[in-house]
């Protein structure tokens, strides 16, 4: 007699940012992280990343990927992958137990570097231009509460709370038809046209193609009340609907 299965594998919404590096001098990088950790802790703070070396080894300049995997742990960041290494480099991720993440390139990768409206970061990848394909919406019925990662690969319709220390993500438009007090990022593919619409927005980060704004800039949103969050010259915009 077959013997019941004790564990099972499931696809799930996990998402690690990726974290794009376009140079290999590692005070830059600690500063430059440091700086960004500080912006938006909420979001980077015990975060999982997937770092890509790809445009480092085509412009060849070499990367210490024990080093830079130190870093990252000292500043409280979980690398989850590895992408773009040659063969040296993938074997010393293998050494520390980092996965050789052979997916998408750096120009595909899921979420831009984060950064300020209106501040210049090195961090930053090229908005990816991409055929217009059609993907259905996910909808999500059931309330998304805190440690929630929550990733959709076109529109994402959630009809109850976002609670503080959830994360909801799309490629496409985000709505939330109700209180909205975690991290929300819509366009994480780099589609400046994307756009977020909320009941009620308290939220910890709001961000549109990886131009945000956290709690403090918020402070002046209207509470109980329809608004969206768009782009406008690269500035982000919060507009109360009528």
């Amino acid at each position: 007699m077959d013997q019941p299965s004790i564990l099972d594998f499931r696809s799930g919404t996990s998402f690690a940012p990726v974290l794009v590096l376009h140079s290999n001098d590692l005070e830059k990088i600690e500063q430059q992280l440091v700086e960004k950790i500080a912006s938006a802790p909420g979001f980077f703070e015990n975060s999982p990343v997937l770092f890509d070396l790809s445009e480092l080894n085509e412009n060849g300049s070499k990367t210490d990927v024990g080093a830079l995997v130190s870093l990252f742990r000292k500043l409280s960041l979980f690398p989850v992958g590895m992408r773009g290494g040659d063969t040296s480099q993938e074997k010393r991720a293998l050494e520390l137990f980092i996965p050789i993440d052979s997916g998408r390139s750096r120009n595909d990768a899921l979420l831009p570097g984060i950064h300020k409206e209106d501040k210049a970061s090195s961090l930053e990848i090229p908005t990816v231009i991409r055929e217009a394909v059609r993907v259905p919406a996910m909808v999500i019925t059931q309330p998304v509460r805190s440690g929630q990662r929550i990733y959709a690969s076109g529109d994402l319709i959630i009809m109850t709370q976002v609670s503080a220390g959830a994360e909801i993500m799309a490629e496409g438009n985000i709505h939330v038809y109700n209180t909205m007090r975690g991290r929300a990022l819509a366009g994480v593919q780099g589609d400046t046209a994307t756009r977020f619409f909320c009941l009620d927005l308290q939220a910890e980060l709001v961000s549109i193609a990886g131009i945000y704004k956290t709690s403090e800039d918020l402070k002046g949103t209207p509470r109980k009340k329809p608004v969206q969050v768009c782009l406008r010259d690269q500035a982000l915009i919060v507009e109360e609907l009528s």
